[in-house]
C-alpha cells in the first residue's frame, strides 16, 4: 500500500497506520507531501514535523525488528516526493522536502530504544514521550552537513542549487509571465 501524506482526513494518526502496515507486511511506499489548503500544497514536514519524525521512528523500529516480514517490508519501502507548489520554487521546495525527511530520519535514529522499551513496558507514557521528544529536539543539521561533505555533496543543497544558476537559466529558456498573484509563472 502507498501512504500519501496529502490525502487523509485531518487528525488521522498516520504513524499508527504506518506501524500497522509494516507489521502486516503491506507498506509499499510513501508520497511525501503535506497539505493545509489544497491537495499536496506544502513541503513535507512543514505543518507537523513531529508527525514526520514519528513516521520515521516507526520505519527505523521496523527495520530493526526481529520479525523477518516487518524488517524486510521496512527495508523495501519506496520513497517519493509528490507536491504541487503554488508559491515556492518547485525544485527548491522538493529539495527542502528531502532535507526535512533526512532530518526526521536522522532524529529517529537517535531514539534511545532501550529507554523507550522500558517506558512502554512500564506503561509510563510520559517517559516514552520524553524519550521521543529528546530525539526529536536534537539538532542533526550539522551531522547531516558533515555527512554530505564526506560524500562530496554540498553541505547546503538549497544554497548550492541557487548558486548553480539553474533556476535562472530555465526561466530564461522557458520565459516567464506575471500571474494574477504577481508571481512569475511559465508562459
Amino acid at each position: 500500500m502507498l501512504v500519501d501524506l496529502g490525502h487523509h482526513a485531518q487528525s488521522v494518526n498516520i504513524e499508527q497506520i504506518v506501524a500497522f502496515l509494516l507489521d502486516e507486511g503491506r507498506l509499499g511506499g510513501f508520497h511525501f507531501n503535506a497539505r493545509r489548503y489544497a491537495d499536496d500544497d506544502l513541503i513535507v514536514g512543514t505543518t507537523n514535523p513531529f508527525e514526520l519524525f514519528c513516521i520515521y521512528a516507526e520505519l527505523v523500529a521496523a527495520a530493526r525488528a526481529e520479525d523477518d516480514l516487518t524488517r524486510t517490508t521496512a527495508q523495501q519501502v519506496a520513497y517519493m516526493i509528490d507536491q504541487s507548489h503554488n508559491i515556492e520554487p518547485k525544485v527548491e521546495a522538493m529539495v527542502q522536502s528531502v532535507l526535512n525527511c533526512q532530518e526526521a530520519y536522522a532524529k529517529a535514529l537517535l531514539i534511545d530504544r532501550e529507554r523507550l522499551a522500558a517506558a512502554q513496558q512500564a506503561g509510563d507514557v510520559l517517559e516514552a514521550h520524553r524519550t521521543l521528544t529528546d530525539a526529536f529536539r536534537s539538532d542533526v543539521r550539522p551531522l547531516l552537513a558533515d555527512w554530505r561533505r564526506s560524500k562530496g555533496l554540498p553541505e547546503d543543497p538549497i544554497a548550492a542549487h541557487r548558486a548553480s544558476g539553474y533556476q535562472q537559466d530555465v526561466a530564461r529558456e522557458r520565459g516567464t509571465a506575471t500571474a494574477g498573484g504577481g508571481f512569475p509563472v511559465k508562459s
